[in-house]
């Protein structure tokens, strides 16, 4: 399945293309004065066997051919050019292509290419194509998902074949997810920074190469077999996924590189054309994103170097969706202005070959204006840091405040608005799939760590507890840590099914973080990006609670998927068939008064979408009240589907009008016929 070209030509065909008479390498360097390609020997990977010199178009992109660069072949390229700040060229160094699909590493800063083949047999095997209102999205690591899965075989615990497992494919089908986001999966290294310090770039925001899988992911017979075998077992990963509709989604780092800041290693881009990769001002490097380097997308070179590999993936590898990390440097113009109107973020909307891939942002980054959730444009979503912000005040840190006796910030209008779709957020155009919703992630507090932790304990990252943030907006009930004081075991737990009731129950796209739905902990790290440990691993011996918990999981998620008026499509109004309405805990529908007020905790909201209608009950003070069930045109009947207070009380019916005790914080939701 060979990727179309991208509609401009004047980068065609970068990278190898192979055909009957051999290979022939195309790279893209403006400023370089040489160019020679190294067709390097089997046995000592930087022993060059032959060279070819290679002709530059008036393009700007370098041409070399020969009978020898064939699948299998390891090759590299050498760059001449000018000297100066915004420079780093030197004859004699074997660089990487920027458009290798196999990578092998030769040694802590060295890496080749190697030419792969891309005839894989998919069968019949086709994309699920999930619409993104019945997307629920599990974000997990390639690797820490399945280390230690008993129910894969040890060679394959933590790879793809592990993620491919049946045993691994069966749980995330039984959970319900019906997506998959993993964490960075292009070929990755480490910082020198962390080797130094016998630390690992865990996470893997530290691309080599854009177009290669991580080669430490596969298993070891695909590794000792070479780059080949390695696409091929990431391929049948993704296949074998699809096969139960599960999509699968990347993490992409397009926004910086490994090769870090200007005193970093040369591997690839800053041998190759380091004025037009990198964003600088005279060799003073402009960096957006915090990690040394940033990759100019206003330069054509660089926008096409992201657009072919979205494209690759998606083509070739059939991803289904890409979450871009950082991906404000990717919408910033020539003077380092962020524009929703970006020629990248409008190229890859506009391109016919991604029409059904699913495109998300990370909406910020370190630069001036970086921060921009509700800021790209129609067609992209974004994780929404306001709704998790939101979520996490409303169940956690207002209730240290009201603990303690003071008053409560997050009122009840703040959080009803992340529960209807982030309106305030995302325009009427964009509707309520413009937010990807989320209580946590790879970065920050797990889900049980929120509830344990009030600070942060990240000793083991080597940087004295000063990296990670500091604004957890968490709360531990009263104990710092693990504990077995019942009281704050119990509470904690009802926060748990709080936060997670709120995530799947809200119009929106959910992200569970993987291990969450069984109360996974890192004790208190929230920022073990260096930590290749058991710490990071999902860890499968739950304890009963947890398996509770998983199961409560599960239950949401079937709920969702059966009730339409959970997940719309476009924000509630009086034109659409979504209908929403709010009434107070007497059961009249709510005045300013009661949006306003933050003392006011306890709402009532109906959603409907067509014939479906649900009744979400929310109160989030620690007190016991009373409610009456509103009474609503067409509403006859309400039937509780599930309560954060106890999890086996469903099934009970009201009427209209009716008193229901409510003990808090909780959560009820019914159906309403």
């Amino acid at each position: 399945m060979q990727a179309e070209p991208v509609a401009t030509d004047r980068f065609r065909d970068l990278g190898v293309r192979v055909g009957l008479d051999g290979g022939v390498l195309r790279v893209a360097s403006a400023t370089a004065t040489s160019m020679e390609l190294c067709l390097l020997s089997e046995r000592d990977p930087s022993w060059v066997e032959r060279t070819v010199r290679m002709k530059r178009g008036d393009d700007g992109v370098w041409t070399g051919g020969s009978a020898l660069l064939t699948p299998g072949r390891r090759y590299a390229v050498k760059v001449g050019g000018p000297d100066g700040p915004r420079h780093a060229f030197d004859r004699s160094r074997q660089l990487l292509d920027p458009y290798a699909r196999g990578i092998v590493r030769i040694d802590q800063d060295s890496w080749r290419s190697v030419v792969v083949e891309d005839d894989f047999d998919w069968g019949d095997v086709r994309k699920p194509n999930v619409p993104l209102a019945e997307t629920v999205v599990y974000e997990a690591h390639a690797k820490g998902l399945t280390k230690q899965l008993r129910s894969v075989p040890r060679a394959l615990r933590g790879t793809y074949a592990g993620v491919a497992h049946e045993s691994t494919v069966a749980y995330l089908k039984d959970l319900g997810v019906t997506a998959i986001e993993l964490l960075p999966v292009h070929q990755f290294g480490s910082e020198q920074r962390l080797m130094k310090q016998g630390l690992v770039n865990y996470w893997g925001y530290n691309t080599v190469g854009f177009f290669a899988p991580h080669a430490q992911y596969a298993s070891l017979p695909a590794q000792s077999s070479g780059p080949q075998a390695v696409l091929d077992e990431f391929k049948g990963m993704v296949k074998h996924l699809h096969a139960a509709g599960i999509e699968v989604w990347l993490d992409v780092v397009y926004n910086h590189t490994a090769e870090e800041g200007p005193s970093g290693p040369i591997q690839s881009f800053r041998g190759i054309d380091n004025s037009t990769y990198y964003r600088q001002d005279d060799g003073r490097y402009i960096d957006t994103t915090g990690c040394g380097n940033s990759l100019d997308c206003s330069q054509e070179q660089v926008r096409r170097l992201v657009h072919d590999s979205v494209r690759y993936w998606a083509q070739e590898v059939q991803i289904d969706g890409f979450r871009f990390d950082l991906a404000v440097t990717l919408g910033r113009d020539e003077h380092v202005t962020y524009t929703p109107d970006a020629p990248l973020l409008q190229e890859l909307l506009a391109d016919p070959a991604l029409a059904d891939v699913k495109l998300i942002a990370e909406p910020w980054d370190v630069g001036l204006g970086g921060w921009q959730t509700g800021g790209f444009p129609p067609g992209w979503s974004e994780w929404n840091d306001r709704y998790r912000d939101t979520v996490r005040d409303f169940w956690l840190t207002d209730t240290v405040i009201t603990r303690h006796g003071g008053l409560a910030r997050t009122g009840i209008g703040a959080l009803a608005n992340e529960l209807a779709g982030s309106s305030w957020h995302f325009s009427p155009e964009r509707g309520p799939l413009a937010s990807v919703n989320l209580i946590t992630a790879h970065d920050g507090f797990t889900l049980s760590d929120l509830t344990s932790y009030n600070a942060k304990h990240n000793l083991g990252n080597g940087e004295s507890n000063r990296d990670g943030t500091d604004n957890n907006r968490s709360f531990n009930f009263g104990i710092e840590g693990a504990t077995r004081v019942e009281r704050v075991v119990a509470d904690r737990q009802r926060a748990m099914r709080n936060l997670l009731g709120t995530l799947l129950l809200s119009a929106g796209v959910p992200m569970l973080l993987a291990g969450d739905e069984v109360g996974r902990t890192q004790r208190g790290n929230n920022n073990a990006y260096c930590q290749d440990a058991p710490v990071n691993w999902v860890s499968w011996n739950p304890a009963e609670w947890q398996s509770d918990l998983q199961a409560i999981v599960k239950r949401l998620i079937r709920i969702r998927r059966e009730h339409p008026a959970l997940r719309p499509a476009t924000h509630a109004s009086d034109t659409s068939e979504n209908r929403m309405h709010w009434y107070t805990p007497d059961g009249v529908a709510m005045d300013e008064a009661a949006w306003t007020t933050p003392e006011n905790r306890t709402l009532q909201y109906l959603a409907q979408a067509g014939a479906d209608a649900t009744l979400l009950v929310v109160h989030g003070d620690e007190t016991t009240m009373r409610a009456a069930l509103p009474e609503h045109d067409g509403i006859t009947d309400y039937e509780l589907l599930w309560t954060s207070a106890d999890d086996t009380a469903f099934g009970l019916h009201s009427v209209p009008g009716e008193h229901i005790q409510i003990d808090g914080p909780t959560l009820l939701l019914y159906a309403a016929r």
